[in-house]
């Protein structure tokens, strides 16, 4: 992005600070074995962003806070096929038991946080995360996964209109190419998020 684009953004009165505000919560996005696979759904900085989720997943099981991961699983009859995939059709051999559809071993969810089963990018649409997260308190929801211009934005928008705040912790997210990567973060910032670094984000929340 360049300066003049970024220059239009501030003159307009986009990317407003978005102070974050406890309680919080942690959202790992599809960080299954499909898409930590360069030649099934992964590539570019997807690798680097799981390294970093397990330092960040570390410090909140530390802290006590909420924690949801979300996996796309289809029906073994393709059942619930959709428009998502016939975009992408590769999504339907994503189901319960495949190994690609499976949360990398880095990352396996612990007792009493929550797995979210979706079909579709959000990992609210249909789902009962909005109210799981609600009924914890959370306010500010950190959000981790893949990918960044896919799935991550489409539930950052979604936590952002049912009025969580959300940060995305920009080296923990990742995409299969670094120019949508880097685009999406730059308009989550302006529009519905805050970004920043693991470090930057614990400087944030005080940790």
């Amino acid at each position: 992005m360049s300066t003049n684009e970024g220059a239009v953004y501030a003159q307009q009165g986009f990317g407003a600070q978005l102070e974050p505000q406890a309680p919080y919560g942690l959202l790992i996005i599809d960080l299954v074995n499909g898409f930590a696979d360069p030649a099934v759904f992964g590539g570019g900085n997807i690798p680097q962003a799981i390294e970093n989720t397990r330092h960040l997943l570390a410090t909140a099981r530390a802290q006590g806070w909420p924690v949801a991961h979300s996996r796309i699983v289809y029906a073994d009859d393709g059942a619930d096929h959709n428009i998502f995939s016939i975009k992408v059709p590769g999504m339907l051999g994503l189901l319960e038991n495949e190994p690609n559809s499976q949360i990398v071993p880095a990352l396996t969810p612990a007792p009493g946080e929550l797995v979210v089963r979706k079909n579709v990018p959000s990992a609210f649409f249909g789902t009962s995360l909005a109210a799981w997260l609600t009924q914890r308190g959370v306010k500010t929801l950190l959000v981790a996964g893949a990918v960044t211009s896919g799935c991550v934005r489409a539930s950052v928008v979604d936590a952002m209109q049912l009025g969580f705040r959300p940060l995305v912790v920009s080296d923990c997210v990742g995409d299969r190419a670094l120019g949508p990567h880097e685009a999406n973060l730059f308009d989550m910032r302006q529009k519905y998020a805050t970004v920043a670094t693991r470090q930057e984000a614990m400087a944030l929340l005080g940790l």
